[in-house]
């Protein structure tokens, strides 16, 4: 892994930043900009499809995104050397951090998908029920870990 970082340590932390980027900042998006533009739209049935639909599109892009921001992680820990380190403590809170993410976004993921089955069968009062959470607390909830966890692989950095 230390080779392997070594030899290619800019595409590695490039990687990985640019995975916390799309992550984070596409979450931000959804809720402070996708979120209020679609609630001018009148017609509860075309909202809940629409909001729907960006949520799929949203999760073909972040998947692969948490994917290679896990490798990349994994990588930097192994090749950096932080175990045993002061800095160690650290990268067990961001890693800490980030999984509480990933769990909150399986919920996201797994209510998205009954909300469209609720959708789909035309019970839109359950879909939107379904996916209010999200909105309210879950979305912001993994914004702010993220800025967190953006903020200590920065310390880690040495910044």
């Amino acid at each position: 892994m230390t080779e392997l970082f070594n030899n290619n340590s800019a595409v590695i932390v490039f990687l990985h930043i640019i995975s916390a980027v799309i992550w984070i900042g596409g979450m931000i998006v959804i809720r402070f900009a996708v979120h209020y533009s679609i609630q001018d739209i009148q017609s509860p049935e075309i909202k809940l499809g629409r909001t729907l639909d960006f949520l799929k599109r949203f999760f073909n892009m972040v998947i692969p995104s948490i994917l290679l921001l896990l490798i990349t992680a994994i990588i930097m820990i192994i090749a950096l050397g932080f175990k045993g380190t002061d800095l160690y403590s650290v990268v067990i809170l961001k890693e800490s951090i980030w999984t509480i993410m990933v769990v909150v976004f399986v919920i996201i993921y797994i209510k998205r998908n009954k909300a469209q089955r609720f959708f789909d069968r035309k019970d839109f009062k359950s879909a939107k029920e379904t996916l209010a959470p999200l909105a309210k607390w879950m979305i912001p909830l993994n914004i702010i870990l993220g800025l967190i966890a953006i903020y200590l692989g920065i310390t880690l950095r040495g910044f």
